[in-house]
């Protein structure tokens, strides 16, 4: 996997040595620039006056097209080259900013998530291989750490431009427009990581199979993957309306602020874990996600920003645990000819929990209020810990995972 450039010796070990930051930085910021209009939701909702619902969808319909990018073009770059496909993905993610700066109402805002979906999904599957083709062990920490820390960035930096900036709904995007316009040129100082082959056609077809040795844990760990997806999809796309309607704080800073805890706490949690086993990851995530949660219930009744910052801290670590210890506990059960249907599956069932339960959210908070549907949204995450935790035990007879 070396570089098939014929550039002189020294330029590629300069460009080899920056290039690791440069992919890491990239990762953050298309997934930074996909969590960019979350606080800005209750601007546009005000703008354009639509229902909750509505909001859940466009923040959903960005996990779909997401999705369907990484099931259908996720292995692209394996044929035509990193650095070609990050480049489009790129040009992709402009034109969808472009459709947010010049947005007159909801559908403009669906547009542009869907571009967004199909970019950051293309992107983040072929800068994620890069990575690996440098350092297949930093590279896998780094695809674990940088989408977290893009999202936090991304909701925070955001929340900043919103309070203490001009054009509150413009600025971010103009930066967002210089960030990707200057990664599309550093791109190509870059060394190819990859060599191409054949077999494009083929590749675009999704393979989505689980292997039969390990159906039996990833059945076991659904409803827990199921519940730490769900809560990140609450929160990047009802949590900033919560924080309004619960607190009364209107500030762009508050509701931001507490999104990015959940992804920064994820974050942490996944870097001081990564050389722990899958069990010991397991059975600190789930008692976190757990108390988390019902802080942060106690929080939003309180109507205290504080407890409802630490209890979505607790949640986050929890989450990232989770998530982490999901992974390890299922992808060594796989053979290296199954690990990518296996993936695919694992794929869908994360995203279609991170945007499903969302939109339902949506419904509920139309319907009952947003403190209503906070409650009954935690109940639901509460009750799937509690059924992973039983199914998890029923299946204590096979190791959690090798790792």
């Amino acid at each position: 996997m070396t570089s098939p450039d014929s550039t002189t010796s020294a330029p590629i070990s300069l460009a080899r040595r920056f290039a690791p930051f440069y992919y890491a930085s990239t990762s953050g910021l298309f997934l930074a620039a996909s969590s960019a209009p979350t606080p800005l939701y209750r601007l546009y909702q005000q703008a354009f006056a639509f229902s909750p619902v509505l909001l859940t969808v466009i923040f959903a319909v960005y996990a779909f097209a997401l999705l369907a990018a990484l099931l259908i073009v996720g292995s692209i770059s394996d044929h035509l080259g990193r650095r070609p496909v990050i480049f489009v993905s790129i040009l992709l993610n402009m034109v969808a900013i472009a459709l947010f700066l010049m947005a007159e109402g909801p559908d403009w805002l669906i547009a542009a998530r869907i571009v967004q979906g199909l970019a950051t999904g293309t992107a983040v599957s072929s800068i994620g291989a890069a990575l690996v083709d440098l350092d297949p062990v930093k590279g896998s920490i780094t695809n674990s750490l940088a989408p977290l820390a893009g999202m936090a960035i991304g909701a925070l930096g955001t929340s900043l431009l919103v309070q203490f900036a001009p054009a509150p709904t413009i600025l971010v995007y103009i930066v967002t427009l210089a960030l990707l316009a200057l990664q599309a040129m550093l791109l190509w100082v870059m060394p190819e990581t990859t060599t191409r082959r054949t077999g494009l056609l083929a590749s675009l077809k999704p393979e989505i199979a689980v292997p039969l040795q390990a159906r039996r844990t990833l059945l076991a760990l659904t409803p827990i993957n199921v519940a730490v997806w769900a809560l990140a999809g609450f929160y990047l796309s009802l949590v900033p309306s919560l924080v309004t309607a619960t607190t009364g704080s209107t500030a762009p800073l508050v509701g931001g602020s507490v999104v990015a805890a959940l992804t920064i706490s994820g974050a942490a949690a996944v870097f001081l874990m990564r050389k722990r086993s899958a069990a010991t990851i397991m059975w600190f995530g789930i008692p976190s996600m757990t108390l988390g949660i019902l802080t942060v219930i106690a929080g939003m009744h309180a109507a205290e920003v504080s407890i409802l910052a630490l209890g979505t801290l607790i949640a986050g670590a929890g989450f990232g645990a989770a998530f982490l210890g999901t992974v390890r506990s299922i992808m060594p059960l796989a053979k290296p000819d199954e690990r990518a249907g296996l993936l695919s599956a694992f794929y869908i069932q994360s995203y279609l929990a991170f945007s499903v339960p969302a939109i339902l959210a949506g419904f509920l908070s139309k319907a009952f209020g947003f403190a209503e549907a906070a409650d009954i949204y935690a109940a639901a995450i509460l009750l799937l810990v509690g059924w992973g935790v039983v199914a998890l035990r029923s299946n204590r007879e096979k190791p959690l995972s090798i790792a």
